[in-house]
């Protein structure tokens, strides 16, 4: 499994080199591909390319289906990402507070007057109830978004929130990141990067905005150290932030 994963680190590494000079040079690219189709221009005119595409006109255009078919799907999912950016903007879960135990060790006053002008014996007291133990949240833990290098880059800040018993929200506010075509928001064990036994939480709802990321039920947060934003496809880190109380 561990060189496997290595194996798609190092793809996500390369890819994301690739995709940040596309990025940086998209003006230069843009050119050279203009020119380079010119180019096939001419050599498919030199070398009476059309004419072959003449004299066996079924296999030309099965062959062209084919690398539309393959090409463009691939080249969709790995370019768009760079140029496509979506917001959201929701308002923030706030802690809930602990609910007050019924108990009796409080009583209205007029509940008293009524209890004591109807007890047949004064003198005689009910056993105590226990008091159950208010919930207290946990304090929340944060931090902000840090991006692996200038391309993968991250800012705003993340909150694990304790929102009920056993209930954990994570806040993602100001938030922006590089896009990618397969994001997620995971919670590791590691302060600033993936690790054995972190935790996939949700897909990444939008590259920028503030947000609520629900942790699923069941989930103990407690030895989260870091929220990270990643590539599940090509197994690479885009952004980290590392919690702190």
């Amino acid at each position: 499994m561990a060189p496997i994963i290595r194996a798609m680190a190092f793809l996500g590494d390369l890819g994301g080199g690739l995709l940040a000079a596309l990025y940086d040079y998209r003006f230069a690219v843009a050119i050279a591909s203009v020119l380079l189709l010119f180019v096939l221009v001419l050599a498919g005119r030199r070398y009476r390319w059309t004419e072959r595409i003449r004299r066996h006109p079924m296999a030309a255009g099965l062959a062209g289906i084919v690398a539309l078919i393959v090409l463009a799907p691939v080249t969709w999912y790995l370019v768009s990402p760079i140029f496509i950016r979506t917001e959201l903007v929701e308002a923030p879960i706030a802690a809930a507070a602990p609910s007050p135990s019924p108990s009796s060790a409080a009583a209205s006053p007029s509940a008293s007057s009524a209890s004591a002008s109807t007890s047949p014996d004064p003198s005689a007291t009910a056993p105590a109830e226990p008091t159950a133990t208010p919930w207290s949240a946990a304090a929340p833990r944060s931090g902000s978004f840090t991006g692996t290098d200038d391309f993968h880059f991250g800012k705003g800040t993340a909150t694990l929130t304790e929102t009920a018993p056993g209930k954990w929200t994570i806040r993602l506010a100001d938030f922006s990141v590089r896009n990618g075509p397969d994001l997620f928001v995971y919670l590791s064990p590691d302060g600033n990067d993936y690790a054995d036994g972190a935790i996939e939480i949700a897909k990444l709802k939008a590259t920028d905005g503030s947000f609520n990321v629900a942790i699923p039920a069941g989930t103990d947060p407690a030895s989260a150290r870091s929220v990270l934003i990643w590539c599940k496809q090509f197994a690479h880190l885009f952004a980290y932030a590392t919690l702190e109380s």
